[in-house]
């Protein structure tokens, strides 16, 4: 899942070397963090976070799939 975050995102934002992924098992399922430089960050929650909540529509489709849940933290 961890690609699939990194794939949308760097192919979103202006400075793709700056994107930064991260996975680690909590107590609720699987946290995605996700780090990308200050002045992108808007391109990647997008307006009225529509980006970020499509982001998250389609980790819970792939979660589902393992019978698992997914967070996505955006840094």
């Amino acid at each position: 899942m961890k690609d699939l975050v990194e794939y949308i995102v760097k192919s979103i934002v202006a400075e793709p070397d700056k994107v930064s992924v991260t996975e680690e098992d909590s107590d609720s399922g699987l946290l995605i963090n996700l780090e990308v430089a200050p002045d992108d960050k808007g391109r990647v929650i997008g307006r009225q976070g529509r980006v970020a909540e499509a982001m998250r529509t389609l980790l819970r489709v792939r979660a589902a799939k393992d019978n698992s849940r997914v967070i996505l933290k955006i840094i």
